[in-house]
């Protein structure tokens, strides 16, 4: 099957105050055609064009890439990293504490092996803001910017693609298995265009995985030229139908989409058969577990931001069911994450967070669940200068509230451009010539460095 995805796209931008932003997208695949290009990789692949000029601001950077493990749905924290137990038993839980590699860190029980890594990695117990809608808070953390639900402001991810480009046939900004999703796709490039959307990398835990784009098998000059042949009559469709910025430069990007396509570089990144049984199966046999570890393969081969999108964690009803599945595989996945970048000196050049939209509420409800909770939130992150064992923040007896440096997504998206070396507040230009700031708030969180 041959599978080329051109997306039509329109976007308007409201540079006015954050909760008045509006951003209106209608997104809708016209055409299927084409294996050698596969889901939007021609639109990625423009994002080469000019990226070169805009790698001068890097200096001081800590890191090179980041890896964002992103728990969609919103972990519990009192059942994980900020455990009440001296609360009321409608908000302590069912679970005990457990200690940990840290002097005096507790956490939940049903992280063992994240306790023996804690000593390698920085927990904020402050996350915080005041939104409990899924999409909007989303929006919110994966961009650092509050919007609409439709997401006005592009992703973190996508902002490092525009700043950082192309350096080799890999794309710069890659997501496992793909964009976090709730009704829709979320943390996307917004305003920025297709151009700088991520590649979607499918579920690595499938069976003979193979990233649709980038199989081994041979593709000999005849077949290539067909190809070409088959993109150029998409191609001049496409132009009929569509004038927007992922059509008019179509063209130039064939010969670096064929290149990806043909490179062994790219396919030995996504080659996760090369690991060995004994990796494979600490990282865990689930999609969680293989996702982390191709993030890992694909950060050590240079791609610079990689989203983990681990979701799962709205646990309205009967959540002690839930997490007794989910907080194994989270343990088992994230501590060989840490354990590996560790161990690799991956974490030398690399930024590791893990975070939802939010945290859970503090009560249990009437379905023995946990709700939406903006105020309080745990966070982690380790790598690229971030202190090792450190706890940072706190939340009141009962998890409800920050009572120590709370710390918002304009932060959390202000400490990895920072990190990456991209001015935070570096004004970028939509599509009708307004400027905008990548940040409007926030700061780096200085606490978390040596």
């Amino acid at each position: 099957m041959l599978d080329v995805v051109l997306n039509r796209q329109t976007h308007t931008v409201c540079t006015d105050a954050p909760a008045r932003g509006t951003n209106s997208t209608n997104r809708r695949d016209f055409l299927r055609v084409g294996a050698l290009a596969g889901v939007s990789l021609p639109a990625l692949l423009r994002a080469e064009a000019g990226a070169a000029a805009k790698s001068g601001g890097n200096k001081g950077a800590r890191a090179k890439s980041v890896v964002l493990v992103y728990l969609g749905g919103g972990l519990s924290h009192h059942d994980s990293f900020d455990p009440k137990p001296e609360a009321p038993d409608d908000i302590r839980g069912k679970y005990n504490t457990i200690e940990t590699a840290v002097p005096g860190l507790r956490i939940g029980e049903r992280l063992p092996l994240m306790a023996q890594v804690m000593n390698k990695i920085a927990l904020v117990r402050s996350g915080a803001h005041n939104n409990d809608h899924h999409e909007t808070a989303t929006n919110w953390v994966l961009s650092g910017r509050f919007g609409t639900p439709f997401g006005d402001y592009p992703a973190v991810g996508a902002v490092v693609a525009h700043e950082t480009g192309f350096t080799g046939t890999l794309p710069p900004y890659v997501a496992v298995p793909q964009n976090p999703s709730f009704t829709w796709e979320l943390g996307k490039s917004a305003f920025l265009g297709g151009r700088y959307e991520s590649f979607k990398a499918g579920d690595p835990s499938r069976q003979n995985y193979k990233v649709q784009d980038l199989t081994a098998a041979d593709v000999d000059a005849k077949k290539a030229a067909r190809r070409d042949t088959l993109l150029q009559v998409v191609d001049g469709l496409a132009k009929r139908v569509e004038g927007n910025d992922q059509i008019a430069t179509y063209d130039e990007f064939h010969a670096r989409a064929r290149a990806m396509v043909l490179s062994t570089e790219a396919r030995t990144a996504f080659a996760i058969d090369r690991e060995s049984d004994r990796v494979r199966d600490r990282y865990g046999r689930n999609t969680a577990g293989q996702s982390m570890l191709l993030a890992r393969r694909l950060v050590e081969s240079g791609v610079r931001f990689v989203t983990v999108n681990y979701g799962g964690w709205d646990h309205h009803g009967k959540i002690f069911e839930g997490l007794d599945k989910k907080l194994p595989e989270f343990d088992r996945a994230v501590s060989a994450l840490v354990e590996d970048m560790h161990a690799r000196g991956t974490f030398e050049n690399t930024m590791l967070v893990v975070m939802g939209e939010f945290g859970r509420t503090p009560k249990l409800n009437k379905d023995a669940g946990r709700d939406h909770w903006g105020q309080a939130a745990s966070l982690l992150f380790a790598g690229a200068g971030v202190k090792p064992g450190l706890v940072l923040g706190k939340t009141d007896k009962h998890g409800a509230y920050t009572t120590q440096r709370p710390v918002t997504p304009a932060d959390v998206a202000y400490t990895i451009l920072d990190s990456l070396g991209i001015d935070p507040r570096k004004q970028l230009v939509t599509p009708d010539g307004r400027p905008i700031e990548i940040l409007d708030q926030g700061e780096t969180v200085k606490e978390l460095f040596e």
